[in-house]
């Protein structure tokens, strides 16, 4: 139950467009993209950044792409003002990028801001005014013609302040601030006046920027409002829509992409979407959405990891872990069904094919992010993982109902470490339960000699510390060391035997073979054991031996069990 369950709101009237188009289109092309995180996301933060902490923004912006980055609000603060002159003065803005100021529609304000950019090869000045029927009434107290001059003086002074600095090639961004909550009719009429006074053309085009300032409805309705006036505008072919969402009601990525299907050109937002409130729509997400559906954004987020490590320095903000495509854990699966959909997935993909992985909406590669986070353990994983992450990172291929039995053992341990399962971990395990257990019999070396048209060993090994000596013969050498153990009163019987290179998982060029070797006891089930050797032969061996001590460890560990 809310608090106050009879608070009454406003409801957001849908928009009369009956013949929409934009649901029966689809995002073919990137936008222009326009950064905010140095304005917008910066005004958000507790602690701004600074000098340092902006410049590597810049140039973090710089590096992944983007051609217009709004970099202050250069009126607010004389370090605002500073950084903007810093940035001309020491060379530091490519050729190919304008940068963008924001001002309010206020003489003194736009004065200084058009300081700022003096010098600067290209700049994009950014004037706004609130048009909400709330705003005109309640905090301006000004009608609709008073808020249309306010806007119109506002360009006509930028207009006239630019003519004066021909060195620098100036385009006009307005915003109707509050476009979302204003009448569509009066939003298109301080518009159209807005490209009227800066004498907008094909060629010299203004940036009518239409922010949901606040999300008041569901991206729909948002949709509607830009089709209508990108439908309605006295000069669409002189003007570049663009979209400005907040994420008020956490839409605001969806609320872009309808805005592209009904018509813009444009989106400005921040890079993990930090704003003030709750946030400018999140570019990295918007981008990377395309590109998943085959439309290249034009941003480079090949190495996602720097791009986020340089955001949360400065802006002091962490990335949540689950946060799509550049979160720790976003391409990381715990759940056993997933694991092993993901891992039989990777398997099945060709290297020329679309990429169809379960699970897996993008190719972490693609975002220079390593497969060895895609499958962790704990204890709600399955064999898949575990298999995954055994092949993965210690190049063992477990045989499937070798993967059901380990499974087992690395989940119990989870259940009492009560947390996250590493892949050091699980090799640990492995070792310990089939490589080197606590065990009666321990293999040390053998021999083998051929008898005629069979195959002999002679079998050293310990049994309970005391050195022995076995001797056996059959039809190979696996099948010679059963009979060897058999003369020590040790009955098994060969269930199966898999043998396999290990898949190189370094460096040092030395290849083992790994073998495995399930057997059957008296009454006592089946276990296997694994060998790892330079020689597939002794690999076969010690994987024999193992299997006969986890028989052994089963079985006098029932037999304490059923005395007590």
């Amino acid at each position: 139950m809310l608090h106050n369950p009879d608070r009454k709101y406003n409801a957001f009237a849908p928009v009369s467009l009956v013949d929409r188009n934009w649901p029966n289109r689809a995002i073919t092309q990137p936008p222009i993209w326009m950064s905010t995180d140095l304005r917008d996301g910066n005004q958000a933060l507790f602690e701004p950044m600074n000098g340092e902490k902006k410049m590597r923004m810049f140039r973090t912006l710089c590096a992944i792409g983007f051609k217009e980055i709004e970099v202050a609000f250069p009126s607010a603060s004389q370090t605002e003002f500073d950084f903007v002159r810093s940035l001309i003065e020491g060379g530091h803005i490519p050729d190919d990028v304008s940068i963008e100021v924001l001002t309010q529609a206020r003489e003194h304000l736009i004065r200084r801001t058009m300081e700022s950019i003096r010098g600067a090869r290209k700049a994009i000045v950014h004037v706004y005014n609130a048009t909400s029927k709330t705003f005109r009434d309640n905090v301006f107290g000004m009608s609709k013609a008073e808020v249309v001059q306010m806007a119109v003086d506002a360009v006509t002074l930028i207009r006239k302040l630019a003519a004066a600095m021909p060195e620098t090639e100036i385009t006009l961004e307005y915003s109707p601030e509050l476009f979302t909550a204003t009448e569509l009719d009066f939003a298109l009429e301080i518009c159209d006046a807005v490209t009227t006074a800066w004498g907008a053309t094909p060629q010299r085009k203004v940036i009518l920027n239409l922010p949901t300032t606040v999300e008041i409805a569901t991206p729909n309705i948002y949709a509607d409002q830009i089709e209508w006036m990108h439908r309605h505008l006295a000069r669409r072919d002189s003007v570049l829509i663009s979209l400005h969402p907040h994420n008020d009601r956490g839409t605001a990525v969806a609320a872009a992409e309808l805005g592209l299907m009904a018509g813009a050109d444009r989106v400005e937002g921040c890079l993990f979407g930090n704003g003030e409130r709750t946030g400018n729509v999140d570019l990295v997400t918007l981008a990377l959405n395309m590109y998943t559906q085959g439309i290249h954004p034009g941003l480079d987020f090949s190495d996602i990891n720097a791009v986020a490590r340089s955001f949360e320095h400065c802006t002091q903000l962490p990335i949540h872990p689950r946060h799509p495509y550049a979160g720790d854990l976003v391409f990381t699966a715990f759940s056993g069904s997933h694991q092993d959909a993901i891992k039989k997935g990777f398997s099945a993909q060709e290297a020329e094919q679309p990429w169809n992985v379960p699970y897996l909406p993008i190719d972490p590669a693609d975002v220079g992010r390593s497969y060895d986070s895609v499958i962790r353990v704990n204890s709600q994983s399955g064999k898949g993982g575990i298999a995954y992450l055994m092949e993965t990172e210690n190049g063992v291929v477990m045989p499937r109902r070798l993967q059901v039995e380990f499974s087992g053992v690395v989940q119990r341990h989870a259940e009492r470490l009560g947390g996250e399962v590493s892949a050091d971990d699980i090799w640990d395990l492995f070792a310990q339960t089939y490589l080197d257990p606590v065990a009666p019999i321990r293999y040390r070396e053998h021999h083998l000699y051929e008898h005629g048209s069979v195959q002999g060993i002679r079998l050293g090994v310990d049994i309970d510390g005391t050195p022995h000596i076995l001797t056996g013969e059959g039809n190979g050498p696996i099948n010679a060391a059963v009979h060897a153990f058999q003369s020590a009163g040790i009955r098994v019987q060969v269930r199966s035997y898999e043998e396999r290179s290990m898949l190189p998982t370094g460096d040092d060029g030395n290849s083992q073979a790994c073998a495995f070797i399930e057997i059957a006891g008296s009454g006592n089930g089946d276990f296997y054991g694994v060998g790892i050797d330079g020689n597939i032969v002794t690999a076969s061996i010690k994987a024999l031996v193992s299997g006969i001590d986890r028989m052994g460890i089963a079985t006098r560990q029932r037999r304490v069990e059923q005395a007590a």
